[in-house]
């Protein structure tokens, strides 16, 4: 991966929520393609990076840089809009709707016809409803969730609505995907699952930013893992340096860890 062109920059990251340092100085970047991941303890800063990232929450000092771009100061659907999207550690997506609708209705946020053309019903609007519905289609084929199309979101078991969020994120087209904990609540079975997603995910050319406490998934999936602690990163590296490393053990992942990874 050292080749390819980074497309995220942090640089000197620092939030801040009056006396309390969130995250401070944090520098890592993103390569094109590739699956990075964020781990450390609680509260070490993860989620608090990635809703700065995002313009959930503004950042305190240093820089966001996608692709040329700066993101401080943007609006999450402006930053959306250039293809940075995200899942949450919540699920947030429509209860009362089908699983096919909840994504139709994300495709719908880039729809690009008028609203007169709407209410006019005028033909391009039928053409562009079908595109719209066959492109759903695809991605519940993509995510495995075709079979439950017509179920309401609410009716989905835990693991399969975690899935529907990620459905949802890819309706938005991101070239930047951030999963906050995925597998949060998963099983086994089902984290083996979305491991499998993830590539696929990949495959389509989206480059993927993790927060997961999964060692598991974490150590299959990426090529590389950023280890936070207090806010700021104690160690970068691919996954087989970042398990060994001393002081990611001593913050972390503990000597029990490591012992069962023989």
């Amino acid at each position: 991966m050292s080749g390819e062109a980074v497309v995220l920059a942090i640089e000197d990251l620092s939030i801040r929520f009056g006396g309390l340092i969130a995250v401070e100085q944090l520098t890592f970047d993103v390569r094109e393609g590739e699956v990075l991941s964020l781990i450390g303890p609680n509260g070490a800063g993860k989620t608090s990076a990635f809703n700065a990232i995002t313009g959930y929450i503004p950042a305190s000092g240093g820089s966001i840089v996608y692709r040329g771009t700066r993101l401080n100061g943007m609006k999450p659907n402006e930053i959306a809009a250039r293809g940075v999207v995200r899942t949450f550690q919540k699920t947030s997506v429509f209860g009362g709707l089908s699983v096919f609708d909840n994504v139709l209705t994300g495709l719908h946020l880039r729809g690009r016809q008028h609203p007169f053309a709407i209410m006019l019903g005028l033909p391009r609007v039928w053409r562009d409803e079908k595109r719209l519905r066959r492109e759903t289609e695809e991605i519940l084929h993509l995510i495995g969730l075709e079979r439950l199309a017509f179920e309401t979101a609410a009716s989905l078991p835990y693991g399969k609505l975690r899935l529907l969020e990620v459905a949802v994120a890819l309706a938005a087209k991101p070239t930047l995907l951030l999963l906050d904990e995925p597998v949060s609540g998963m099983n086994p079975a089902e984290t083996a699952e979305f491991m499998k997603l993830v590539a696929r995910i990949r495959e389509l050319g989206v480059t993927i930013l993790l927060v997961e406490h999964d060692m598991k998934m974490v150590m299959g999936v990426s090529d590389r893992v950023v280890c936070l602690n207090q806010g700021r990163a104690i160690a970068v590296g691919p996954p087989a340096a970042i398990q060994r490393d001393p002081e990611v053990i001593r913050a972390y992942l503990g000597e029990r860890y490591l012992r069962a990874q023989g």
